[in-house]
Parts: C-alpha cells; sequence; structure tokens
C-alpha cells in the first residue's frame, strides 16, 4: 500500500472551506469515503454542508447535522451520498445498526467523527482534519488533508489543484458545479466579478486494461488519454475560424484547464428535447465548410512539441464494435461464439475498406446535441460553440455527420435527418464539383451502422461497469438508427447477419 500523502490548507472563512469543498468534489467519486474530524465547532458540519450543496447544485438545499440521525442520505444529481455523523456511536458494531458496515456501496460517504469507529474505516479514505485558528480570526481554520491507500492520488491532486487554481488567480473564485459526461472529465464553472470561466479537471488515465493486443480500450480506438489532444484541437480549430473554447490557462502535464465559458444555450428545446431545425443547420453548414478545407494530420501543441492527430484505421473501427459482442449481446442473453466473432470482424472489415480509404478529414468524433453550445452574438457557422473533439482523429467525412443527424440522446425526426443529409450535400457540390453524392451516402449508411452498433454496446457497458443505468433509454433510439442505415444495398449482409443474431433492445 502506498504511504499516505498530506498537505495543509489555510481557510480564512466558511467560504474557503466552501471552496476546498469543491475542489474536492471535482476529483471524488461513486464509493469515495471523506471523513471529517476537529473539535467542536471546527467546521465539519459546515464542509459537509458545502460539498453536499455543491454537488446538488442549490446553495439553499436544507443540510441538517445528522447528530440525533446518524445518517442521512442524498439522492443527488450525480450519484448518491450519505452523510454520517458518529459522535454518540460507542463502538464500531454500531454502524451496522445504521447502514453504514458496510458502507452504502456507488455513494460517496461523507464522515464526521470517524475517531468513534476507527477500526472500521476502510484502507481507502481521504481524511480532513480541521482546526481552529485563533490568531488569524474568529472564522480562520486550518485543514490537513490526508489520503490513504488509493486515495493518495486524489489527495496529490487535489494539491495540484489548489495550486493551479492559486497560480492562476482564480483561487477566491467562486465554484459552480457542471454535468459531467461519460468520460473521467470533470467541470466546474468559476465565477468572478469580471467574468465567468470554465475549469476542466482532465487526469491521465486509459479507458480499461490492456486487453486489445497489450493496449487500453482508449489506446486502441485512439480515445484522449490526457488532456494534450483537446489543447491541440481546440488551437487548430480557432485558428481556421471555428468557434471552440479560447485556452486561457493550462497545465498539460497535471490535466488542468481554464477555458473560455460558451454559456448554455443548446441546439435543443421542448420536452422531451426536440431538435431547432434552425441551428442544425448551421451545425451542417460547420460540417460541410470543414470538411471542405485541406487540414494538416499534425498540430502544434506547444514549443517544441506536436501532436499527430491519430488515424481512424480499421482496427480501431473494429474494436469499437466489438463492443456489441462484449457487452450488449450478453445482456440480450446471446453467447458469442469464435465462429461468430470471426463472422462480425470478416464481414465489417470488408465492409469498412471503402470509407477509410476514401479522403480523411478531421473528424471530432462526438459532434452532436450535448457538446454544441449555440453562439447567436457571433454570424454564420462561428455560432455553433463546439466543445468535445479531444478525440479527434483523421478520417471519413461522413462520421460527424451521423453523430449530427442520429444524435444518440435525442430523437431527430427522419424528415429532418434526410434534408439537412441533403443540404450538405448540396454545399459540398457546390465548393467541389467532384464530390459523389452516391458515394458519400453509402459512406454515411456504412458509418451509420458503425457508430450504432458501437453505442449499443457502449451504453451497456456504461451501465454494467461504470453503473450508469440511464444510458440503457436512448439503446430503442439508437436501434431506430441503425435499422434505418441497414436499409442501404451496401450493408445487405449485415443486416442478414443482425436479423440472425442481434436481438433488440428492451424497450
Amino acid at each position: 500500500m502506498s504511504s499516505p500523502t498530506t498537505f495543509l490548507a489555510a481557510l480564512a472563512n466558511e467560504t474557503a472551506t466552501a471552496h476546498l469543498m469543491a475542489d474536492l468534489a471535482l476529483l471524488v467519486g461513486p464509493g469515495d469515503v471523506i471523513t471529517l474530524s476537529g473539535d467542536l465547532g471546527a467546521g465539519k458540519t459546515a464542509a459537509a454542508r458545502a460539498m453536499i450543496r455543491y454537488l446538488a447544485d442549490d446553495e439553499m438545499l436544507e443540510v441538517p447535522s445528522p447528530t440525533f440521525t446518524l445518517a442521512q442520505g442524498y439522492d443527488l444529481p450525480a450519484l448518491a451520498l450519505v452523510h454520517a455523523d458518529l459522535y454518540r456511536v460507542n463502538d464500531a458494531s454500531e454502524l451496522e445498526e445504521i447502514g453504514l458496515s458496510p458502507l452504502p456501496e456507488g455513494a460517496i460517504a461523507l464522515i464526521e467523527w470517524p475517531e468513534r469507529a476507527a477500526g472500521a474505516l476502510p484502507p481507502d479514505r481521504i481524511d480532513i482534519a480541521f482546526n481552529h485558528r485563533p490568531a488569524l480570526g474568529s472564522t480562520a481554520r486550518s485543514a490537513e488533508i490526508t489520503g490513504y491507500g488509493k486515495a493518495t492520488a486524489k489527495v496529490a491532486r487535489l494539491k495540484a489543484l489548489r495550486e493551479f487554481l492559486e497560480g492562476t488567480g482564480f483561487s477566491e473564485a467562486k465554484r459552480q458545479r457542471m454535468a459531467g459526461d461519460a468520460s473521467i472529465r470533470s467541470y466546474a464553472r468559476l465565477i468572478r466579478d469580471d467574468g465567468v470561466v470554465i475549469l476542466m479537471n482532465f487526469p491521465h488515465q486509459p479507458d480499461g486494461p490492456a486487453l486489445y493486443d497489450g493496449k487500453s480500450y482508449s489506446a486502441a480506438v485512439h480515445l484522449a488519454e490526457d488532456v494534450k489532444p483537446f489543447v491541440a484541437i481546440a488551437d487548430g480549430l480557432r485558428e481556421r475560424g471555428f468557434s471552440a473554447p479560447t485556452i486561457g490557462y493550462a497545465d498539460l502535464d497535471s490535466g488542468f484547464l481554464i477555458t473560455e465559458d460558451f454559456g448554455s444555450a443548446g441546439f435543443v428545446e421542448g420536452d422531451p428535447p426536440q431538435p431547432i431545425p434552425e441551428r442544425y443547420e448551421v451545425a451542417t453548414d460547420l460540417l460541410a465548410a470543414l470538411h471542405h478545407e485541406g487540414l494538416p494530420e499534425t498540430l502544434p501543441l506547444a514549443p517544441q512539441l506536436n501532436y499527430p492527430i491519430p488515424t481512424f484505421d480499421i482496427e480501431a473501427l473494429l474494436v469499437e464494435i466489438g463492443l456489441m459482442l462484449e457487452w450488449y449481446l450478453p445482456d440480450r442473453g446471446v453467447e458469442t461464439s469464435g465462429e461468430m466473432r470471426a463472422e462480425f470482424a470478416a464481414m465489417w472489415r470488408n465492409l469498412l475498406e471503402k470509407p477509410v480509404a476514401a479522403a480523411k478529414t478531421w473528424v471530432l468524433r462526438d459532434f452532436h446535441s450535448p457538446n454544441l453550445i449555440w453562439l447567436g452574438e457571433r454570424t454564420g457557422i462561428a455560432q455553433v460553440g463546439v466543445i468535445d473533439f479531444q478525440d479527434a482523429v483523421l478520417g471519413p467525412a461522413a462520421y460527424d455527420l451521423v453523430s449530427l443527424l442520429q444524435d444518440a440522446r435525442i430523437d431527430v425526426p427522419e424528415a429532418l435527418e434526410l434534408a439537412l443529409l441533403t443540404r450538405y450535400i448540396k454545399a459540398r457540390l457546390t465548393s467541389d464539383p467532384n464530390f459523389d453524392p452516391a458515394v458519400f451516402a453509402e459512406h454515411y449508411a456504412i458509418m451509420s451502422a458503425q457508430r450504432n452498433t458501437r453505442l449499443l454496446g457502449t451504453f451497456a457497458r456504461l451501465n454494467r461497469r461504470d453503473g450508469k443505468p440511464h444510458y440503457l433509454r436512448h439503446q430503442p433510439r439508437i436501434w431506430t438508427y441503425l435499422s434505418r442505415s441497414l436499409a442501404h444495398p451496401a450493408l445487405s449482409p449485415v443486416r442478414q447477419w443482425y436479423a440472425a443474431n442481434v436481438p433488440p433492445p428492451v424497450p
């Protein structure tokens, strides 16, 4: 086990305590245990309340001290949390009676007075010891933060984050939680009198063990494992007139960025959300303009440092769609044999040869409504703010158009999809008379089938491996998109194979 990691934080007042707990909240997740110790009035409950309110994104949320209830649960937007006070616990054996032994699975645990049950605490935890500092004022405190076991890395990262915010002048900015995505990244708005910016936390981390010829899944399919690709692609897009966030400050080694805040005006409206056609038209125009340009394969990142954009080759595409065999089919009760896997790979390898051999462009990879911000004060295609492109690769132009027009999270009506596909083709023909609409339509169908096959597996994995069951509700929509693309004559073999081997998702 690694040695404990400790650092001290000076807290001038309760606001400073709230900032510390918000910074910690950016780095922790389900299963993490945080203990809060100190004398009566040292600030333990204030610290717990600050973290709970931050994670709830509700400054007025009632957070009573659990001194008498012993434990209080919260079902927060991103996760569950239990706030416990062990002051009235006499023996660790009492923890089972109040539902704290074992600790609730998949929840953050905030525990005050941990010394009352020291022997029952998990070896992987974060301890925060608060102390009065009367010489500096009645509200001044110090916090000694210590990480044990697997939590040592998070405490070290918290220290690095605090140093980054201090060095950039944002240590006293108000923190506001932002919803995350399906990745390891997390975000917060930093609010000062002079404006609002976004803090991105992007720790270096591969996605999964090395199961694909000695590579993790993220390495095999060219997903970004650190913040460097985001910075390089952002600069490359802005240099060409596209709206990617300006990066104010960057720590490339630690993976912290402070970027421009595009706001929250989106591309969908209503309940259930529906596309705003006029905004989707501009996003379609953006892709046509991007795909018309001759784009470099390597981008400058820092002095003496370049970033080569990886190629979306057949091997990467096959690993992606293999997620359906690994995760989706088992969920649907289908056992995959070696022969079945070989048939699947051979069929797809043959089908993917055409789009992979076509002229390559920047494929931003997740060009869809959650990652597009409407910038109404700008003009033309600059009105489309793009915020998620760190996984960009060199590949078929059709891929990002599929991402936009077959949005996995909202229903894009087929009539709108066809109208926008036609709009894109007309724009490409206007700028390039050699553009072949029939060839592009075939590539569009192939990349649609590839992407939606992958998403069936990805969302099954997010449920089973990562404890995110809400992604399963998108699977019927993905199946609808997949069925549309399989109707193309070029995909006849895939259509027949899926009909024989792939059951539809549960509604």
